[in-house]
């Protein structure tokens, strides 16, 4: 009875307290524009945030779409990229970490590739794709394939050497080792880049549309800095945040799904 009371109580603390840290954290940044500590002109209140948030709900003044379509767009770009990443990368750096021919093909041009920030293919996107769809898509796609690529291809390099060496004493090929040893042993590594692959994306989603978009909420944090309406930016941002997040939780819950799949 003692242990159910505590973790009862325990409960209603990690609820009541984040509620309470909302609560003071929008307050206090309610306050400091109410009292002009910093100027409305320069920081958006929550309020004022609020309300362009319901009027955007149906009006698509002054930047050209509601903010249903902006995130619709932001999302399709996002989800896109990040599905692509995985296909490719995941394999790629499989088998990178196993086959040296091909890490003898690919390294070099990934090693070549990977320091480049995604932001700087942005002028050559606009040349070859237009501010559409796939100009982003494939600037995230860039940020995305790195931790898929990276993560994989240590997942087979943290193998057992114990266990390969066993195998090949009963005689099993190249192919047999990789594909019921090392692609296994990978798998913690390849779901840890689940998470990580899913925030360069929706990062640099953000920084493809401020420069180079007519939709999404990238484009309507870069509105908001254009038409001088800071409320307009934090909306984006806020947008930005809770769909980052909400992506977020969705990766996680297919990862558990995928891993009590795994272990049956």
């Amino acid at each position: 009875m003692a242990y159910e009371h505590v973790k009862i109580k325990h409960n209603w603390v990690l609820i009541i307290l984040p509620m309470i840290s909302l609560l003071v954290f929008f307050g206090g940044w309610q306050l400091i524009v109410d009292t002009n500590i910093i100027p409305s002109t320069m920081l958006a209140s929550p309020s004022s945030v609020v309300r362009l948030f319901i009027d955007k709900l149906t009006n698509p003044n002054p930047d050209g779409a509601v903010i249903g379509v902006h995130a619709w767009m932001s999302a399709k770009e996002a989800v896109t990229a990040y599905v692509l990443a995985l296909i490719m990368g995941v394999p790629l750096g499989l088998a990178m970490g196993w086959f040296t021919v091909i890490r003898g093909i690919f390294r070099p041009v990934f090693e070549l590739i990977r320091p480049i920030p995604p932001i700087a293919w942005i002028p050559l996107c606009i040349f070859w794709f237009g501010i559409g769809i796939w100009g982003k898509v494939f600037i995230i796609w860039i940020a995305g394939i790195v931790p898929f690529t990276i993560n994989s291809w240590a997942g087979v390099n943290m193998t057992n050497p114990t266990f390969i060496q066993m195998a090949r004493t009963y005689g099993a090929t190249d192919w047999q080792i990789f594909t019921q040893i090392c692609i296994p042993s990978a798998l913690p590594m390849v779901f840890g880049a689940l998470q990580i692959a899913l925030a360069y994306c929706w990062t640099n989603l953000v920084g493809a549309e401020l420069l180079a978009a007519d939709t999404g909420l990238g484009f309507l944090i870069e509105m908001g800095r254009r038409l001088a309406m800071p409320e307009m930016v934090v909306l984006g941002m806020v947008c930005v945040g809770i769909g980052g997040a909400f992506i977020g939780v969705v990766v996680d819950l297919l990862e558990r799904r995928l891993l009590a799949w795994i272990k049956r």
